[in-house]
């Protein structure tokens, strides 16, 4: 449940009649909107609020959201006054964007997930957030992450689990799974995250989504509740590259307050989006982040596929066996040795925070379950300058030399691997298959891309690396391959508004009626079956999925036993409601004398 008043006071007041249609919408796409005056500002923000109210605590209930902005629509009628008189500042002008809630506002409370920080707000922005606000973008709402970002599932003591939009038992990935849930179900036009080992490249994997852990240093972190100040990096996740690149061309840059942006240079994002990017290019497949797990195969098969289609744009791809990569590594994450003292650090520079350091936090019980073992062994850390920190950042410099070598010397752009090697766990379970660490240790820019979808509808992710202030040219490869493969797919559980009425009908053959009714926002199929057979004659009913000559296996068991009537619900994968669109479900009745087949039609 949400303790926020505002967000639950705003969603009883949103559900609207839907002013402009923004599912799946681009910024470009909304910006035309404006500029024509097809549209105002106020009323993509009513839009957006109205999905917001449709799915985020109904419907697939993805708990992506932890604070609406209560002056958005006013910030929205100011900008839409300011366009009239002066024109739009830029891209961004108007547009609703999301930010992951351990970006400090001024304006809105900053919980990090965490119920220590219930509350919470800080005595200025983070200096993306002013970034964004500069150039015109609503901050429409704060988003719900893994607790203080210290996991990659998205759950947490404030604000509980977050949940994946294409299969809402699983997690959204983290730690801004709920950046990542809320852009693939189109609650904003685009969303901020942060990424210390995977946290923004994640969750753009698992939500089929595009996302960039920027070069250390090309981004503030100044204003994030940190984890590591080390790792730390910030920046978008969005649903196609163009939007990625808008929102980088407003945020990236210099700022007196992150020592790391001293001297960055200014990239331009968006002119780096050519079709043709790939060509000539020299990609190195980095085989030992692929594994060799049974269960990793059919994510990997997908990503080697994906990797055939950059050779198809034109780039040259070749394996890369690095057989000391892994060792090396082995303990050059910084987080546990950095993690307490910068959160007490940020807490004592931010304004009056209700708690002042992580021993604090944990011995209050202001921590999910799910985190203890993570912070109790930062707790048990004694901090940077220790033998072990300095052994870390040691395999850190090691480790980016050793990169830095290896593309000299193959004279390669990037290089290639999975974002996950295993698909999205359920909700509870331990996520393996990570491969975050090698853009976290060296410091260099990785973007994911989708690479396509499991069986059972899952998205998979493609992550590219390059060398240090190499990401307008990861963006414009990243801008190639999607312009040619074409993978954004939205969620079938947050489609318009408009569609959200559920869909009945009623499907006939001799001896056999049934009744359906699909909820679209859950995916559940709600069925009545009749059959006007003898007593005792009905073995079993079934629901198919066709494939060859009509025929499939069976997605569930309605009955094992005679019946004159059953009624039930069912909840339909991605997949399963696409072929039931096409006709591609059957129910079948086996019988002791015959069967009965009758295909879903709506």
């Amino acid at each position: 449940m949400k303790a926020t008043a505002t967000l639950v006071l705003l969603t009883l007041l949103t559900l609207h009649a839907q002013p402009v249609e923004v599912a799946e919408a681009s910024i470009a796409d909304l910006q035309r909107a404006l500029t024509e005056g097809r549209a105002t500002s106020r009323e993509l923000v009513q839009a957006y609020l109205n999905r917001i109210a449709a799915f985020d605590q109904q419907g697939p209930r993805l708990n992506a959201l932890i604070t609406l902005n209560p002056n958005a629509l006013a910030e929205a009628d100011a900008l839409d006054r300011e366009r009239k008189a002066k024109g739009p500042r830029g891209p961004l002008h108007g547009i609703p964007i999301i930010v992951k809630d351990n970006y400090s506002t001024r304006d809105m409370p900053t919980t990090a997930g965490t119920l220590a920080l219930a509350g919470f707000t800080p005595n200025a922005d983070a200096f993306q957030v002013k970034k964004l606000r500069d150039a015109g973008a609503i901050l429409i709402a704060k988003s719900n992450l893994h607790e203080l970002a210290s996991g990659i599932t998205t759950v947490g003591s404030a604000f509980g689990q977050s949940r994946n939009p294409y299969d809402p038992t699983r997690h959204p990935g983290g730690s801004s799974g709920g950046t990542g849930a809320a852009v693939a179900a189109s609650l904003a036009a685009a969303g901020m995250g942060s990424d210390t080992c995977g946290s923004i490249r994640i969750p753009a994997s698992v939500n089929n989504l595009t996302g960039l852990r920027p070069t250390k240093g090309l981004s503030s972190i100044a204003g994030i509740v940190p984890l590591s100040v080390t790792q730390d990096t910030g920046g978008p996740l969005a649903r196609t590259v163009a939007d990625l690149a808008a929102v980088l061309d407003a945020t990236t840059g210099e700022d007196p307050n992150d020592a790391a942006t001293r001297n960055a240079p200014k990239l331009n994002f968006t002119a780096a989006l050519q079709p043709g990017a790939l060509k000539g290019a020299k990609i190195g497949i980095l085989e030992p982040l692929f594994g060799d797990a049974t269960d990793d195969t059919e994510v990997l098969k997908l990503v080697r596929t994906a990797i055939d289609d950059l050779k198809k744009q034109g780039a040259t791809v070749s394996p890369v066996p690095m057989k000391d990569l892994l060792e090396a590594l082995n303990n050059s994450s910084v987080i546990t040795h950095e993690f307490k003292e910068d959160l007490a650090q940020y807490l004592a520079t931010h304004g009056p925070a209700p708690v002042h350091s992580l021993e604090e936090i944990v011995k209050g019980g202001l921590i999910h379950t799910a985190l203890e073992a993570t912070f109790a062994r930062h707790l048990a850390s004694k901090g940077r300058g220790t033998h072990d920190h300095k052994i870390a950042l040691a395999k850190r410099a090691a480790v980016q030399q050793m990169i830095l070598k290896l593309m000299e010397e193959e004279k390669l752009d990037a290089l290639v691997y999975p974002t996950l090697r295993r698909k999205p766990v359920r909700i509870g379970e331990a996520q393996p298959g990570g491969t975050c660490q090698l853009s976290a240790t060296t410091g260099f820019p990785a973007i994911t891309v989708p690479a396509g979808f499991t069986a059972d509808g899952l998205p998979v992710g493609l992550e590219l690396l390059g060398p240090a202030f190499s990401d307008a040219k990861l963006l414009g490869y990243a801008y190639a391959y999607e312009q040619a493969t074409h993978h954004r797919r939205a969620p079938a559980r947050t489609p318009s508004v408009k569609q959200l009425a559920p869909r009945s009908w009623q499907n006939s053959a001799t001896n056999l009626t049934a009744k359906f009714t699909l909820t679209p926002a859950t995916g559940e199929l709600a069925y009545a079956i009749t059959a006007t057979l003898p007593p005792g004659e009905i073995l079993a009913a079934t629901l198919h999925r066709t494939t060859k000559d009509d025929t499939g296996p069976v997605i569930a068991v309605l009955a094992n036993r005679h019946f004159q009537q059953l009624s039930g619900t069912e909840t339909l994968s991605d997949p399963d409601r696409e072929k039931l669109a096409k006709g591609g479900l059957y129910l079948r009745l086996t019988t002791k004398s015959t069967v009965l087949k009758l295909t879903l039609q709506p």
